[in-house]
């Protein structure tokens, strides 16, 4: 299936544990690329993102991590950097090369065992699984298997989500690949249709409850949690693009990327969300229809890698909620169509 890897010079892994319900996802460069990202939600967990802002002064990442574990899923990233130390990858200061890798959290401790987060072995796991690509890449795996949507009516009534992996190509042949982890406190809708396909969902009465769901009657029996769980909710993501751009313009591309998010989960990027998304440019397109690094013209460019991020966005999120299957008897979108 099309994926982030189609992306040239791009490697995605997972690693999994289904018992304690977490787990991790890595998108290496081992080349160097260069990254942005943007933080929209207010409640994130990160690394290096201040790093990846356009005033900053290193341009090339060799690695973004996805993960469980809140912030103690933060320290599984010295995994990753172990892995990629190894192979002899990473920024040359002059005295050692050092890999940069940028990252962002999930909250998952409420689904599985709240003492099991993803480990440095485990990212170092995810590393070596990426020379494999054969592996399942959405729904329940990696950073995806704990990931849940639809709290805003309280976690009771949650759906489960996971991890989509999608990509897109261009006319010119420049390839747009994208993955996400969706563990949002809204709700998720196909765009194309506005069918809700997963979020706050009463079991009882066999219907979704949120605020913005369809079915909703003139005086709904549910209100909303007050105040929602602080601090459990995020999407987060990585965009690739095997075309040439510059720092400034991989940010433009991470702005703009986030119109994928607002057309599927509402709400999005509130107080209680850490909605985080990281762009990555490889540089590996070979065509010779793309404007030089600089100019008016590139302006188009930007714009139509914009909207494509934004569509591939839109669809990982999709495909998040609609391959994932229930975990701890936390319901799935393929139990609500049997």
């Amino acid at each position: 299936m099309p994926g982030i890897t189609d992306v040239s010079g791009i490697r995605l892994g997972h690693s999994s544990d289904g018992q304690k319900v977490t787990g991790f996802t890595v998108v290496l460069c081992e080349k160097g690329a260069t990254g942005s990202a943007i933080v929209a939600g207010g409640a994130p967990g990160t690394r290096e993102t201040d790093l990846m802002r356009p005033s900053f002064t290193v341009n090339q990442v060799h690695g973004v991590f996805l993960t469980g574990g809140s912030a103690f899923g933060l320290n599984a990233a010295s995994g990753v950097v172990r892995y990629l130390e190894e192979k002899g990858v990473g920024l040359d200061t002059g005295v050692a090369k050092v890999p940069i890798v940028a990252g962002a959290v999930i909250f998952d401790l409420d689904i599985g065992d709240p003492s099991g987060r993803p480990t440095p072995d485990m990212a170092y796991i995810a590393c070596v699984n990426s020379e494999d690509d054969c592996a399942p890449s959405s729904g329940n795996v990696g950073a995806g298997i704990g990931a849940t949507v639809g709290k805003l009516m309280g976690p009771e009534y949650r759906m489960k989500s996971g991890l989509g992996d999608v990509s897109l190509s261009l006319p010119q042949g420049i390839t747009v690949g994208c993955v996400m982890v969706v563990n949002a406190l809204g709700d998720v809708f196909d765009p194309r249709n506005g069918r809700q396909l997963a979020g706050a969902y009463d079991r009882q009465a066999n219907k979704f409850i949120g605020p913005f769901a369809q079915d909703l009657s003139d005086s709904p029996s549910h209100e909303l949690e007050s105040p929602p769980p602080f601090g459990r909710n995020t999407t987060i993501g990585v965009i690739a693009t095997d075309a040439a751009l510059t720092k400034e313009e991989c940010h433009r591309i991470a702005i703009m990327s986030m119109g994928g998010l607002a057309r599927t989960i509402r709400p999005c990027f509130t107080p209680f969300d850490g909605d985080t998304i990281f762009v990555l440019s490889t540089g590996e397109y070979d065509g010779d229809n793309v404007p030089p690094s600089s100019g008016e013209l590139r302006a188009p460019l930007v714009a139509q890698i914009g909207m494509a991020a934004q569509e591939a966005v839109s669809a990982a999120v999709i495909q998040a909620v609609t391959s994932c299957q229930s975990v701890a008897g936390i319901l799935a979108r393929s139990d609500i169509e049997r």
